[in-house]
């Protein structure tokens, strides 16, 4: 959420904004109510204090005609103020869901685009493995070392649904140990947050009201979150931090869930694209500067890259275009890993920066140096998505016997150096 007077005085970036972003968003309606709405507040304190006016007269008036008069006079006013705040709170829940709607403005250096084809590759890392031998994809891999059951894992939990076995569990939780061990050595608070999430904070990151589509509900009202960002945001809402306390870094590990429901048709077969799945993100508070946002947006990408260096995975960082950003987000980076069966990257981690787009929505503040409050600047980025990432460590560490070279960072965890058949 933007401010009021921000936009007011902003009027062509935020139309500039929603083309951008391709999204469907009408300023000048936004506007139109709120002057209407700064008409009413008017009238309706203006009834409010003649109500308390009367009321005092009423108290120091003797019985009588006079007192009579005011009591009808009161009367009046309390219809009149009835219907106008009726009309206020009508036109408030209006005012409030546009507001909700204004897209947050992209930063200048954010290439416009459509959609994801038309991001752009700022850098890459490390060789794409060559093969002497066809190399298989990591459903055939997976399913000949008996590390995977699609078929039993539809049937269980339907289109999507999977069983991991034998050593890809193995590899799976080793992942995890590295990512707890890597992201706290770099100064992150690790927490265990809850999937189940009320509205507030789905409203308060943005995925509310635009995205509900997209996500579980259950029959109580609350959803499941898609991501450990939304549920670490919520835990400092309504709060009043210090500023040297900040920045904020929380290593947050979360079950994901994922109803795909724009994806259809797409990636339909494998890990790649998972309605129930594990992550680690890193989600970071800091101070109401653009300048340290920025830093500490480089910095979160930096320890993913290093966290994908250390697997030994190729992969390539592009910046997001305008068309690929979310409603709040003023600059997105994706890091995408190297899958050998598709020949080409795909993204396994997202890093991302809002200025105080979810901490204005989810009142969440800061009290500076000289003791006044402010909303703080909010960041967002994958440490560890799984299963997903399997895909590219077991393609591209595949041996021509059907064996997986086990990346070495892992073999500490895992407790072997090579994932075979199960005798």
């Amino acid at each position: 959420m933007l401010d009021i007077k921000f936009i007011r005085e902003n009027k062509d970036l935020i139309k500039e904004a929603a083309r951008k972003k391709l999204i469907d968003f009408d300023i000048d309606e936004l506007l139109g109510i709120d002057d209407m709405r700064l008409t009413l507040l008017v009238e309706v304190e203006k009834l409010r204090a003649e109500q308390n006016r009367a009321s005092s007269q009423v108290a120091t008036t003797p019985a009588g005609e006079e007192r009579s008069k005011i009591i009808e006079e009161m009367k009046v006013l309390k219809d009149k103020l009835q219907v106008k705040e009726t009309d206020l709170k009508g036109l408030m829940s209006n005012w409030g869901f546009l507001m909700l709607s204004v897209p947050n403005i992209p930063d200048f250096t954010v290439p416009e685009g459509k959609s994801d084809e038309e991001n752009q590759e700022i850098r890459n890392w490390g060789s794409k493995p060559s093969f002497n031998f066809t190399p298989k994809n990591h459903i055939d891999l997976m399913t000949d070392l008996d590390l995977v059951d699609f078929e039993r894992g539809s049937k269980v939990s339907g289109f999507r649904g999977y069983f991991l076995k034998n050593d890809a569990v193995l590899l799976n939780f080793a992942l995890w140990q590295f990512a707890l061990n890597f992201f706290t050595q770099k100064g992150f608070v690790p927490m265990l947050v809850p999937s189940l999430v009320r509205r507030e904070s789905f409203m308060g990151t943005g995925y509310l009201p635009q995205s509900e589509e997209d996500l579980y509900k259950n029959q109580d009202g609350e959803f499941l979150s898609g991501t450990g960002e939304v549920p670490t945001m919520g835990y400092l809402m309504n709060e009043v931090l210090e500023q040297s306390d900040l920045p904020k870094k929380f290593l947050s590990f979360s079950p994901c869930f994922r109803r795909e429901a724009g994806s259809h048709g797409k990636d339909t077969k494998g890990l790649i694209r998972v309605h129930e799945f594990f992550k680690f993100e890193q989600v970071v508070l800091c101070e109401a500067s653009h300048q340290t946002s920025v830093l500490l947006h480089e910095e979160i990408t930096a320890n993913a890259e290093e966290f994908v260096q250390k697997l030994g995975l190729p992969y390539r960082v592009v910046v997001n275009c305008t068309g690929d950003l979310g409603l709040g987000q003023v600059k997105k980076y994706d890091i995408e890993t190297w899958v050998p069966s598709e020949k080409k990257y795909r993204e396994t981690h997202s890093a991302s920066y809002f200025h105080d787009f979810q901490t204005r929505r989810l009142n969440i503040k800061y009290k500076d140096y000289e003791g006044k409050k402010r909303f703080a600047h909010s960041l967002n980025n994958t440490a560890l998505a799984t299963p997903r990432i399997l895909a590219s460590i077991l393609e591209c560490n595949q041996k021509e016997d059907g064996t997986i070279s086990v990346p070495e960072v892992l073999r500490v965890y895992m407790g072997k150096e090579t994932i075979g058949k199960i005798s």
